[in-house]
């Protein structure tokens, strides 16, 4: 894990010092407590919210300029540790229409986490990459972290597991 997040903290700063660089860092919610499977807006389960402490330490040393979720409780609880370690106010998305040009604009530059679901997170790395690449996300798997960096019109992803 260390060596993983030294290699994820030195790319950051490559990136950082690359003009005009944006990295997105996409990852599904936690997980979700799915005992009422009649609740369509659970919590996280207790090993989602130790999931979304995790997450937070392998963000602690990246400079996040914005923290986007959906308004979901799931996503919001993974996000929430994240946000409230580097003082960013959560952004709510509708994940049908993030990556449209005005959020492009907005986002060029930055460091960008966002949090979705098994399905929104690929489809978005897909829209940022201009292709195909990626499919949903396996029901049991929460740990994926898929960074994009995007250079003018370039992009390039990497995708990890995040245990």
């Amino acid at each position: 894990m260390k060596k993983f997040l030294t290699v994820l903290f030195v790319l950051s700063i490559q990136l950082t010092l690359a003009q005009e660089a944006t990295t997105y860092y996409l990852i599904r919610h936690a997980e979700k407590d799915r005992s009422d499977p009649s609740n369509s807006n659970p919590d996280l389960t207790l090993e989602g919210r130790q999931r979304a402490q995790r997450w937070s330490a392998v963000f602690e040393r990246i400079a996040l300029d914005a923290v986007y979720s959906t308004n979901y409780l799931r996503t919001i609880q993974t996000a929430s540790p994240t946000a409230e370690a580097h003082y960013i106010a959560l952004q709510f998305y509708d994940p049908r229409a993030l990556y449209s040009e005005e959020f492009k604009a907005s986002t060029k530059g930055q460091n960008v986490l966002i949090v979705g679901h098994s399905n929104t997170i690929p489809e978005l790395a897909n829209a940022i990459l201009g292709e195909q690449k990626f499919e949903n996300i396996p029901d049991d798997i929460n740990s994926y972290l898929y960074v994009i960096t995007v250079i003018d019109n370039y992009a390039n992803s990497i995708l990890f597991t995040i245990d």
